[in-house]
């Protein structure tokens, strides 16, 4: 059995060279473009998550998430940058306004606010991993780890949250109707 911890010491050890790291790979640089760009219009979306709940669980989660997206994407545009990789454009951030003052028919609901975190939770996940087995350099490597790893800690903390499990809707059950005879 392969022992995790161990390979991961190996994989840092042979990392830490003197060496100046080779330009990223086309995979490498589009997995940064692709995920900056999911981060930059998450953001604004997030922004108007905030603006249309009151409920202090999911307020909680929305500026968690948005934090560490605005966290994500801070280092990877100094990566880019540093790399030549250009920027996609970003989205301006939204206004705050008063939940209370959108009418209902024009303003998100709770359980549809708690899906759409769960959802890009989920699709960024599958991107970092995506990226992470697409990454030669070890620095770009880590770097996916890190943002794996910390995109997981939200989503645990979104499923602890007693708000997100009265309200995402969960996948349903696959009831096979194949028996054995």
């Amino acid at each position: 059995m392969i022992n995790v911890i161990e390979t991961l010491l190996d994989y840092i050890k042979n990392s830490s060279t003197d060496d100046t790291p080779p330009r990223p790979h086309i995979g490498e640089t589009m997995g940064c473009w692709l995920y900056f760009t999911a981060l930059a219009e998450e953001i604004p979306a997030l922004e108007t998550c905030l603006n249309t709940t009151t409920n202090s669980e999911l307020l909680k989660l929305i500026h968690d998430s948005k934090n560490l997206a605005e966290s994500q994407i801070d280092t990877l545009k100094k990566l880019m940058i540093k790399e030549g990789i250009p920027l996609p454009e970003i989205p301006a951030t939204k206004p705050k306004s008063d939940p209370n003052s959108i009418p209902l028919g024009a303003k998100a609901t709770d359980s549809e606010i708690a899906n759409l975190l769960s959802v890009k939770i989920a699709s960024n996940i599958v991107m970092c991993s995506t990226n992470m087995g697409q990454s030669i350099r070890t620095d770009i490597g880590l770097m996916w780890l890190k943002f794996h790893t910390e995109k997981g800690y939200i989503r645990i903390k979104s499923e602890i949250s007693n708000a997100a499990k009265r309200m995402a809707q969960n996948p349903s059950l696959l009831l096979s109707t194949w028996s054995p005879s």
